[in-house]
């Protein structure tokens, strides 16, 4: 007797292990393919056809029409893509996400992209990969018991995939109360998490090495030589990157409610249409941001700080219009993005032609002080920034984060 149940258990665990590589699999392929899809689109549709054809006015055309049909998209086949947030709480109160519309979620989530939308492509592989393990819940029986918990590593692999952030996800996952996967115990959710994130790294790196990548992931910043006058700064960095979050959340709250005023369709029409007049005005604050960053990186000298500094707030506004207005997706990138604009800028402002050797420094606080801001997941930021800034200075992002998890509450609550 006891040997057929302990025969069972380990049946069960083999299942676990099994479905758990699969999950991760399928999850770094997805990412993938949304990834492959979408460098072939941009591509075609910004360069490929312009070089062909030359078109007035061809950045306003493009996000103008693309708004007209993501607005009728939406209106025809419902709100897609959802953010993790949503996804997640749906899974908390329905205890399922419906799966029936991956197809719909798929095309949701690109088409925003392929327009040069301010968003990230993290928000519609969310929905698609915790959709996946509820179908598996519902039609494989083994798949049944932890449903829930199989729906929350898919997701982390997927951002962690996403980001080339190996820790990034399950801390992601970790630090959000309602997303813990405590059912299944410390020790067993990080070693099955282990080979799920295994699974889909090596399926993503295996087929962008057999048919190519599409994005890359955040450059890397240089390593950096902190100076004594960097820490002083450090309180005007992280004073900075808590002003720019609650300038988030603040325009966050403002573009919804005006949103909620306007029709569906006539909505991501005006958004397209304000992307495409400040996209060919200023074309950097377009798109996620991930190339935009490699080339700030190597031409910062040649941008007035002041520049560099609005942009980063303007890109802040275009994001939170875009998520607002219907042209969706993530915030990650976009905000990023922002933080090391306003880092580069503030660095410029302070030191002027010496600012070169303050950048990265004030870049790494601000972006860390931003995003703790906005995620107030101190832990999660600091690993989501791991492969971007130099590893010295990261008790520094980890501290910046941490306060800017506390001081945006707080400015939100005196307001």
């Amino acid at each position: 007797m006891e040997k057929n149940i302990q025969k069972i258990k380990i049946k069960n665990q083999l299942e676990l292990w099994a479905f758990c590589a699969v999950i991760g699999t399928v999850a770094g392929a997805l990412v993938w393919a949304l990834l492959k899809i979408m460098a072939i689109g941009t591509e075609m549709i910004w360069e490929w056809i312009p070089e062909k054809i030359h078109i007035p006015y061809y950045t306003v055309l493009v996000c103008t029409v693309g708004g007209a049909i993501i607005g009728i998209f939406r209106k025809l086949y419902g709100d897609y893509p959802e953010d993790m947030e949503t996804v997640m709480g749906k899974v908390k109160k329905e205890k399922r996400y419906e799966y029936k519309n991956m197809l719909v979620m798929m095309i949701a989530a690109l088409l925003p992209l392929l327009i040069g939308s301010s968003v990230g492509p993290e928000a519609g592989l969310t929905g698609i990969i915790v959709g996946l393990c509820y179908w598996a819940g519902e039609n494989l029986k083994f798949a049944k018991q932890n449903t829930k918990e199989y729906s929350q590593i898919g997701a982390a692999v997927s951002l962690s995939v996403l980001f080339h952030a190996p820790l990034f996800g399950i801390f992601e996952v970790e630090e959000d109360p309602d997303m813990q996967m405590a059912e299944l115990g410390k020790g067993s959710k990080i070693f099955i998490y282990g080979i799920a994130l295994a699974a889909g790294t090596g399926s993503y790196a295996g087929l962008s090495a057999l048919l190519g990548g599409g994005m890359s992931g955040f450059p890397s910043f240089d390593a950096v030589a902190v100076q004594r006058i960097d820490y002083v700064m450090m309180l005007v960095y992280m004073f900075c990157g808590c002003v720019l979050a609650y300038f988030y959340e603040t325009t966050h709250t403002v573009t919804g409610i005006i949103a909620g005023k306007i029709p569906g369709v006539v909505k991501e029409i005006l958004a397209g249409l304000c992307l495409g007049v400040i996209g060919m005005l200023i074309p950097a604050v377009m798109f996620s941001g991930e190339e935009q960053m490699g080339v700030l990186m190597k031409e910062y000298a040649g941008y007035m700080a002041i520049a560099l500094i609005g942009a980063a707030f303007l890109k802040i506004i275009l994001t939170n219009l875009c998520i607002q207005f219907g042209l969706k997706g993530g915030h990650f990138f976009p905000v990023i993005f922002a933080g090391v604009c306003l880092g580069y800028g503030l660095a410029m402002l302070f030191f002027g032609q010496q600012g070169a050797s303050h950048v990265v420094f004030a870049a790494a606080i601000v972006t860390s002080t931003l995003l703790g801001g906005i995620m107030k997941k101190p832990l999660a930021v600091t690993m989501l920034l791991f492969l971007c800034f130099p590893v010295k200075i990261f008790i520094w992002i980890f501290i910046a984060a941490a306060v800017g998890s506390k001081c945006v509450k707080k400015m939100g609550k005196e307001v």
